[in-house]
């Protein structure tokens, strides 16, 4: 199905790159890929990778499948006034720009507009990304099909029916890396205070992080059974654990996250 779509990036920041890398790889033929940004550094990184490129939509001559909006939110206005005339019932908009609600998307489109919303992560540069989607309600099933499968090039994909919830989402899974990377900081900081090289304590916490983060993706155990497998009574685990629940850490991480998702809400458009 994926081969055969013809693909509009509106936007080619990082996430747009991300992207488009992914389909790629998945075999969508970079003919049937169109970038459109005005930036120089957007036109070099599509010749970079061999997908076509023009600086405005006036230059599209076929309608794409899909149409992604990887833009910022303050350029959503212009880049939907762009393509406003591509909207029909065969193409399908996936916008990706964060805060962006879907009732802004079809007063911007119209109301017969074919729209999902996207909240994907950074991870999605590796492969490795999670993708989370609504949609107005209009779609055919083929055209959810084919946006889960192309998300789904850049790591995982789910549908949620309740787009309140994405505010969370993006507390989780948006923000979410930076959550790890603050760990994996703290733990290099930590092991050098103990006299490890500042190269391998990176490596002892970044491989430690990635270990535990593929156990608990295929293990098909319970995050709790999981951290009760490691802790031995008395011991080291323990003791290190006992000091993380003393400091409320459990608490923290869910303060956190409800502060990032009442930021999303006041962020949204």
């Amino acid at each position: 199905m994926i081969r055969g779509a013809r693909l509009l990036m509106v936007g080619f920041g990082n996430m747009g790159q991300a992207l488009v890398k992914g389909f790629i790889e998945h075999g969508i033929q970079q003919s049937r890929i169109h970038v459109v940004d005005p930036s120089p550094q957007a036109a070099a990184a599509a010749k970079a990778f061999g997908v076509d490129y023009s600086k405005n939509v006036a230059d599209i001559t076929r309608p794409p499948s899909l149409v992604f909006l990887a833009v910022k939110p303050q350029s959503m206005h212009t880049a939907t006034q762009d393509v406003k005339h591509l909207v029909s019932e065969t193409v399908c908009f996936v916008s990706i720009a964060a805060g962006v609600r879907l009732a802004r998307l079809k007063e911007l489109l119209g109301a017969e507009a074919r729209i999902i919303r996207a909240m994907p992560n950074t991870p999605a540069a590796i492969g490795e990304g999670m993708t989370v989607m609504c949609h107005t309600g209009n779609l055919a099933f083929e055209q959810m099909a084919l946006a889960d499968s192309l998300l789904e090039c850049v790591g995982k994909s789910e549908w949620i029916d309740d787009e309140k919830l994405i505010d969370c989402v993006t507390a989780v899974s948006g923000s979410g890396p930076a959550y790890v990377f603050l760990l994996i900081e703290a733990m290099v900081e930590a092991a050098k205070a103990g006299g490890i090289p500042e190269k391998l304590a990176l490596e002892l916490a970044v491989q430690t992080c990635r270990g535990a983060a593929i156990l608990a993706a295929q293990s098909g155990l319970a995050p709790n059974v999981l951290r009760e497998n490691v802790t031995s009574k008395g011991g080291t685990t323990e003791a290190a654990l006992n000091t993380l629940y003393a400091e409320k850490f459990p608490q923290v991480v869910a303060k956190a996250i409800a502060s990032a998702t009442a930021r999303s809400k006041e962020l949204s458009i």
